[in-house]
């Protein structure tokens, strides 16, 4: 999807529609996934709860592409993603998608800028100048612009969250995938952090899905799904 199209009004169709989604992994065919259904909408900030083991990390790695199911199938708008061959994936991966991790993956070579700007190295049609804008404007979107020309064993942990966040905007991808973002930063930058994709989602379009242990991480979320032994046990609406 081009630039210009992510950022027209979104319509009312469903962003994500998972129908009936398992997993089984092994020779044993363990089951991480039972028949899991679900529909996100626009502007969502969906958390996934659970104990470890449930499925939500398998669950967030399949909504990802990162994992196929074993049955199943992931409708993203209205496109059966994992109909199409690895090439065609990964580019829908990587125009659609942004990743944030609990442990920030940044890169302890490049500046901040320079880290912020790697999606942009896969748009070779984007000039140096509408790059750096285009960087400069993130990084200023999650307060971290007076840090661009540092580097990341210059930062704190909630500066680092930060830049990795601003990574996985840059590309102005329409789901934002988040892994425990919170899971190494202590109560002040933690709630920072989650305030910052609280208000991403409440801007109308980019959808957030985040996986967490933290009940209080999960309040900053519109639903919160409960998992257990591979299935949505519970659904709770904030």
């Amino acid at each position: 999807m081009s630039q210009a199209s992510s950022q027209s009004q979104p319509d009312t169709q469903p962003v994500i529609v998972a129908n009936q989604l398992s997993k089984h992994y092994g020779e044993h065919h363990v089951n991480a996934l039972k028949g899991v259904s679900l529909t996100i909408q626009p502007g969502e900030f969906v958390a996934l709860m659970g104990p470890s083991g449930c499925g939500k990390s398998t669950l967030l790695n399949i909504l990802g592409t990162i994992d196929r199911p074993t049955h199943g199938q992931l409708l993203i708008h209205g496109q059966d993603v994992f109909s199409q061959d690895e090439k065609d994936l990964t580019r829908f991966r990587r125009e659609q998608l942004g990743f944030v991790f609990q442990f920030f993956n940044l890169l302890s070579t490049l500046t901040v800028a320079e880290n912020v700007s790697l999606p942009l190295d896969l748009n070779p049609a984007m000039k140096e100048p509408e790059r750096q804008q285009t960087v400069n404007a993130m990084l200023e979107k999650v307060g971290m612009a007076h840090r661009a020309d540092f580097y990341p064993a210059q930062l704190s942990g909630g500066e680092m969250q930060r830049v990795a966040i601003a990574r996985a905007l840059v590309h102005q991808p329409q789901i934002i995938l988040a892994d425990e973002p919170t899971g190494n930063l202590d109560t002040e930058n933690g709630e920072a952090i989650l305030n910052l994709l609280k208000n991403l989602s409440q801007e109308g379009w980019q959808v957030i899905l985040m996986a967490t242990h933290s009940e209080e991480a999960a309040r900053y979320a519109h639903r919160v799904i409960r998992m257990k032994d591979g299935q949505i046990r519970d659904v709770r609406h904030g």
